[in-house]
């Protein structure tokens, strides 16, 4: 089991990396140590969709690396070590790749939306992807039935990147691969097998 209780003191990054082992959910803000709540069912079932469909197609096209959580991110020397849900990089990037952590933006951050992560998510880890570099954030809100895809342009700014009228969002980053946004929001998700064949990867 993971650590419940953080740290009554402030912790250089390096040393909350010695602290947080693999099973403890935490993130690192400003040398505090932000332990984060558990996942519920639905949260930990679309997570498992989203990083089946989207690591098999990472896989099969020999893009890069799919990774879920909990795994640290740092994108900058001075932001915070955030636990994205999944995140994903590219092949080129693959040397900012640490053993416990990836020292440098991924190109895909997802994060699925809680009640209680929806003020960081969309306010903290928002500004925060956008300074370090992340070329695309997806923010997956299951509870609203929402999912906001974000794409860098070349002024370092997010901007929305909307599904096409058939419901249907394209990644940038990961070319290719699209996503009916109403799968995400099914009661039960579409089986995987399903889906990979429409992707056309089996």
């Amino acid at each position: 089991m993971g650590k419940l209780e953080a740290p009554a003191r402030k912790l250089t990054y390096e040393e909350f990396l010695e602290w947080c082992d693999e099973d403890t959910w935490a993130e690192w803000v400003d040398g505090e140590v932000i332990v984060l709540t558990p996942a519920s069912r639905r949260h930990q079932e679309l997570a498992d969709f989203l990083i089946q469909t989207v690591g098999i197609f990472v896989k099969v096209r020999d893009l890069g690396v799919m990774l879920s959580a909990p795994f640290q991110m740092k994108t900058g020397p001075d932001l915070p070590g955030r636990e994205p849900d999944i995140l994903f990089v590219a092949k080129e990037n693959l040397e900012q790749l640490k053993q416990t952590y990836l020292d440098g933006p991924a190109a895909l951050v997802i994060e699925i939306v809680s009640p209680q992560s929806r003020l960081r998510d969309r306010g903290e880890k928002f500004a925060e992807y956008e300074l370090g570099g992340v070329k695309e954030y997806w923010l997956i809100d299951p509870d609203r039935k929402e999912a906001d895809f974000y794409l860098l342009d070349e002024r370092g700014r997010f901007r929305l990147r909307e599904a096409d009228p058939e419901g249907v969002y394209r990644s940038e980053v990961l070319p290719g691969f699209w996503l009916r946004v109403a799968w995400l929001f099914q009661e039960p998700l579409p089986p995987i097998l399903e889906v990979l064949k429409q992707l056309g990867l089996v």
